[in-house]
């Protein structure tokens, strides 16, 4: 059994159909990288992976137990599932260590002294435990995403979602982001990121998968996938990126 499954996805936003019959498994340490042209679906199915869309058929589930089913507790998934977006997302009137204590506190019913104690952990993971005492506006955006990833780490998930999370940063603030990733996957955790960053994909990836059109076009090991696609598609998107 796979940690995260897609079986037979389909995704409508009216009649227009963004996700086509998706297949893909997601094993326990792995990272999956998922890589495609702009409009191919792999945000959506990211956000169909924690509920906050929902699909018309097939199913997703996560070690076995169905996320899909009308009668699933969200608030139960989603404490299994951590999620990075593109933007931030933090609270602006909050500390970075406010940030990270809330989900804890309020979701799991953790103590603050706890909650406090686990956040400064997970601060220093990300490398800014000196900036516990700081607001949003005060930090970098490579900063504020590193905080964003300590607050999902925060609630102890199964696997971590990543949408696109460098792509609103400095180009000088990327690296900042992927090593905190990079340590990620090093320690075993189960990752599925989309991503344009193809040094990422190549480096830490266990497996790339293709997608366009609302399909999975490949799904290959990184080395096998830059260097021999299986696809005349595979080979135009590369053919566009180095």
């Amino acid at each position: 059994m796979s940690l995260l499954e897609f079986d037979e996805v389909d995704k409508f936003y009216g009649e227009t159909h963004v996700l086509k019959d998706v297949d893909l498994n997601v094993e326990e340490g792995e990272v999956c990288v998922i890589v495609g042209p702009s409009g191919s679906g792999k945000s959506t199915l990211l956000r169909c992976a924690n509920r906050l869309e929902e699909i018309q058929d097939g199913e997703i589930r996560l070690e076995g137990q169905s996320i899909s089913d009308p009668d699933a507790d969200i608030n139960r998934l989603r404490q299994r599932i951590g999620m990075v977006f593109q933007s931030f997302n933090l609270f602006p009137h909050k500390t970075a260590l406010e940030n990270v204590t809330l989900g804890p506190m309020k979701v799991k019913g953790e103590s603050r002294d706890a909650a406090n104690s686990e956040a400064r952990e997970l601060l220093d993971r990300v490398g800014l435990s000196a900036q516990e005492s700081s607001f949003p506006n005060q930090l970098s955006g490579g900063q504020q995403q590193r905080v964003a990833i300590a607050r999902a780490l925060a609630m102890n998930p199964r696997v971590m979602l990543f949408d696109e999370v460098t792509s609103a940063l400095d180009p000088e603030l990327v690296g900042e982001v992927l090593d905190v990733m990079q340590g990620l996957a090093e320690e075993g955790m189960t990752m599925l990121v989309v991503t344009h960053e193809m040094g990422f994909a190549r480096e830490v990836g266990d497996r790339v998968v293709l997608m366009a059109d609302g399909k999975v076009i490949e799904d290959s090991p990184p080395e096998e996938f830059f260097t021999n696609p299986k696809t005349d598609r595979g080979k135009r998107f590369l053919s566009k990126l180095l």
